[in-house]
C-alpha cells in the first residue's frame, strides 16, 4: 500500500456543500514509500462568514481566518504537495469536492486519484458498526488534541494507515483497497473524471446520444450515484444498456430539493422530448369528466379537453385521462360497479320513444332513473360516490405562489400558478422576472401529482 506516495488530507468548512460554502483549513500529512512523513496545515480566509456553530464545532473563528491567507494565496503551493499522491480523506467525496472546488473557482483542474478510509474501514473491519473518525479514534487508542482540526484529523488518517500492516496481510489490505477504489465501468465516449464532477445532492441529469440528441432525462437526490447505477455491468434493464450503448454526453442541473428535482425533470421531458422517456413524454388528449345539470333533472357529465378549458381552475372536474377512449372506459366501468344510467350520464343516447331504458337496465345493472324508477337525486349520491377517487383538486390560492426550498446552503423558490410550473427563483428579482415574463400557466398532469402530493404541509408564499 504504502509502495506510492501519498497524502492524507482534512479540510475544515463553514458548511456543508462544497458548491457553496468554503475552506476555513486544510491539513496534510505526506508519506512516502521510504517512510519519511511531511506535515503541513494552513487556515483559510473563506471570504464569507463562518457561522456560529460551526465556529462552536471546529473552535476556528472568524476573528482567527480574518487575516489568514485565501485559497487563492495557497493554492500553488497546495497543488504542489497534492501532486502525484494518492488522495486520502474520511469520507472522501467530502474533502475532495471541497478543495476541487475552491482550484474550480481559480480556473484551474485537480484531479487525483483516492482513497476513502471510511469505505477502507467497512471493508477492513466489518466486525465493527461504526467507521467515523471518532470511533477510528477509539479503536486505535489514538490521543488526539484539537478535534476537528484538519492537521489533527488528518495524522488520525496516517496513523489508521500505518496501522493496517500490524493487523492484516499486504493481499488483504491491497484486495481491500482495489475494490474501494475501482472505477466504474463507463461508456466509451464519457471521460472517465466526469464522474468525480458529479455532485452527490439532488438535481436533474440528462443523457445526450449522437447529433446531441436526448436520450434520456432523470432526478434523483443523489445524482452522482443514480448516474453511475446507469453504467453497472448487470444492465437492470434492456432499456438501461441502450441508453450506455448509445450515450455521448452527460449532463446535470443541480436543484435544491427533491420537490425541485421532480419539477424540472417533468418539465424537460415535455421539452426536449427524450426517446427513452416514453412514461412522462407529453400527452396532447389530456381530458377529464365535469359533472353538470342534466336537461331531464339531476346531473350528467361531459368530457372537457384541456385545449378549451382551465383545469387549474375549473371546479367539479374528475379523473385526468390520456384519451378520450380511457376516460369512457373508465366511467363504463364505474356505471357498471355502481349501478348507473349509461342515458342519465350522457354517454348512451336515448331512443327516441319516450320512457326507453337503457341497456344496463334491461340487464337489471340499472335502478332505473332513465325511466322514472328512481329519483334521479339518489342516481346523483351514487355518481357522486363513484367518482369521489377521482375528483381532481381545484387550485385553492388566487394568486401564484412561490414554495421554498432549501437543501446544503441552496436555497430555491419554486413559482407555480393553477398547478403549473412556471420556473424556480433564486432570489427576488428572478421572481419578478419569472412572473413580469408572460410564462403562460399550462396544466400537465404529471407536476399536477407532483405538487398535490408534494404541496401538502409545505410553506407556501403567495405572489400576488
Amino acid at each position: 500500500m504504502l509502495d506510492q506516495p501519498i497524502a492524507c488530507v482534512d479540510v475544515e468548512t463553514t458548511g456543508t456543500s462544497p458548491q457553496y460554502d468554503r475552506i476555513t483549513e486544510i491539513g496534510v500529512v505526506e508519506m512516502d514509500p521510504d517512510g519519511s512523513v511531511r506535515e503541513w496545515s494552513t487556515l483559510v480566509n473563506p471570504e464569507a462568514r463562518i457561522p456560529p456553530f460551526i465556529e462552536q464545532l471546529t473552535g476556528i473563528s472568524n476573528a482567527m481566518v480574518e487575516a489568514a491567507p485565501t485559497f487563492s494565496q495557497v493554492a500553488e503551493e497546495l497543488q504542489q504537495r497534492l501532486a502525484g499522491r494518492l488522495f486520502v480523506a474520511h469520507n472522501v467525496r467530502f474533502d475532495y469536492a471541497f478543495i476541487k472546488n475552491e482550484f474550480k473557482r481559480l480556473e484551474t483542474a485537480f484531479r487525483a486519484d483516492t482513497l476513502c478510509t471510511v469505505r477502507l474501514s467497512r471493508r477492513l473491519y466489518p466486525q465493527f458498526y461504526k467507521h467515523n473518525l471518532d470511533s477510528l479514534i477509539q479503536r486505535l487508542g489514538i490521543q488526539v488534541e484539537d478535534r476537528h482540526r484538519a492537521l489533527a484529523d488528518a495524522r488520525v488518517l496516517a496513523k489508521f494507515l500505518k496501522q493496517l500492516p500490524h493487523e492484516h496481510d499486504a493481499t488483504a489490505i491491497n484486495d481491500a483497497i482495489r475494490h474501494v477504489m475501482a472505477k466504474p465501468s463507463l461508456p466509451t465516449h464519457i471521460p472517465e473524471g466526469l464522474i468525480d464532477d458529479i455532485p452527490d445532492g439532488p438535481g436533474v441529469y440528462l443523457f445526450y446520444g449522437d447529433n446531441d440528441m436526448p436520450l434520456y432525462i432523470g432526478k434523483s437526490t443523489g445524482l452522482r450515484s443514480r448516474v453511475l447505477s446507469h453504467f453497472s455491468g448487470d444492465h437492470r434493464s434492456t432499456k438501461e444498456l441502450r441508453i450506455s450503448q448509445q450515450l455521448k454526453r452527460v449532463e446535470w442541473r443541480e436543484t435544491a430539493g427533491e420537490l425541485g428535482a421532480l419539477l424540472l425533470e417533468a418539465k424537460l421531458i415535455k421539452q426536449l422530448q427524450p426517446i427513452h422517456n416514453q412514461r412522462l413524454r407529453r400527452e396532447n388528449d389530456l381530458c377529464a369528466w365535469q359533472m353538470l345539470p342534466a336537461p331531464q333533472g339531476g346531473h350528467m357529465v361531459t368530457l372537457k379537453y384541456a385545449a378549451d378549458i382551465d383545469f387549474g381552475r375549473a371546479d367539479n372536474l374528475y379523473g385526468m385521462f390520456t384519451s378520450q377512449r380511457k376516460a369512457v372506459q373508465t366511467l363504463r366501468d364505474l356505471a357498471d360497479a355502481h349501478r348507473l344510467c349509461l342515458i342519465q350520464l350522457g354517454i348512451e343516447k336515448p331512443s327516441r320513444a319516450k320512457a326507453t331504458p337503457c341497456f344496463a337496465h334491461q340487464l337489471k345493472k340499472c335502478h332505473g332513473v332513465c325511466v322514472g324508477k328512481e329519483d334521479p337525486l339518489r342516481h346523483d349520491l351514487r355518481l357522486a360516490e363513484a367518482l369521489a377517487r377521482l375528483k381532481l383538486n381545484a387550485w385553492p390560492y388566487a394568486s401564484p405562489i412561490g414554495i421554498p426550498e432549501k437543501h446544503d446552503g441552496r436555497e430555491e423558490m419554486h413559482i407555480v400558478d393553477r398547478w403549473s410550473y412556471l420556473g424556480t427563483a433564486r432570489d427576488e428579482s428572478e421572481i419578478v422576472e419569472i412572473l413580469a415574463g408572460g410564462a403562460v400557466a399550462i396544466f400537465d398532469l404529471d407536476t399536477y401529482k407532483i405538487l398535490v402530493k408534494h404541496i401538502k404541509g409545505r410553506k407556501v408564499l403567495p405572489l400576488a
